[in-house]
């Protein structure tokens, strides 16, 4: 059947994971059935509040986020960003300077991000909040604007050139307290574009995974023209740390995670039931 669609909104962010992973897509490697894309690059944050405003047919959004739009955007089982070992850090100069958390002052990647829930569970003492660009967070903790910061991406590499030290790793916190893997990110689809749409979305990026892993030489120009301030180190182990067989598929694993983490949200008056 083909499909007769003008091209749809698709957003995801310029991290070489995201780039990694739909290359193929956007340029017309794989097939779409008859679908093609208007891609915007944007960082998560930017992408959350389109989302909740339903300005994108297909996105990457925090699985936080998705707790808010579970009416309107359906679940992909492919393109999600889940693993183990791979979560937010909660990082300061050296201790909080005798603070404790409650009394400290925290910024965090932006109030929709996984991170932020994670904050929020892990220490629902902390009250005073910051939101920041997650490439501000690191500098902003260095120079003492605030007392301590949620780092994500590749800032979990690159945290100890800016002299601070880590205070917890959420993820790992979150895989000792349920045994999940820790879902940070996934792709949505506007439920409205009709479940035969939706099917051939997901086909399609589930290629492009495919084609990433298989040809990943393919991808590295596109990738590099969208980090030009990582190093190629750097970058080569984002990709190797978000992109996985979760990224293929979510299985059964991967969607008890993300259902495990809507009940802990919804649980402690941060989602919506």
């Amino acid at each position: 059947m083909t499909t007769n669609l003008p091209p749809l909104e698709l957003g995801f962010s310029p991290c070489p994971n995201d780039t990694f992973i739909f290359h193929a897509l956007i340029h017309g490697i794989v097939a779409a059935e008859g679908l093609s894309f208007r891609e915007r690059l944007l960082d998560v944050e930017q992408l959350n509040q389109l989302a909740l405003a339903a300005a994108l047919d297909v996105t990457k959004v925090s699985f936080h986020l998705y707790g808010h739009i579970r009416k309107d955007y359906h679940l992909l089982s492919a393109g999600a960003a889940l693993g183990r070992g791979c979560g937010p850090l909660l990082v300061s100069r050296g201790g909080t300077g005798g603070k404790s958390l409650a009394e400290s002052v925290v910024a965090l990647p932006g109030r929709y991000t996984t991170a932020a829930l994670l904050l929020r569970l892990y220490a629902p003492e902390v009250t005073s909040i910051v939101y920041l660009p997650f490439d501000r967070i690191m500098p902003a903790v260095a120079s003492g604007e605030v007392d301590a910061g949620v780092i994500i991406h590749e800032s979990r590499f690159t945290f100890t050139e800016y002299g601070l030290v880590k205070l917890a790793d959420l993820g790992e916190w979150w895989e000792q307290e349920t045994g999940c893997p820790i879902p940070l990110g996934g792709i949505v689809a506007r439920k409205s574009l009709g479940g035969d749409v939706i099917q051939k979305i997901e086909t399609a990026l589930r290629q492009s995974i495919e084609h990433a892993f298989a040809c990943p030489a393919d991808s590295l120009a596109y990738i590099r023209e969208h980090s030009q301030e990582m190093s190629a180190t750097v970058c080569e182990a984002h990709i190797k740390l978000y992109v996985n067989q979760f990224s293929l598929d979510l299985g059964e694993e991967g969607r008890r995670a993300v259902a495990v983490l809507m009940e802990r949200g919804e649980a402690a008056g941060l989602l919506p039931g």
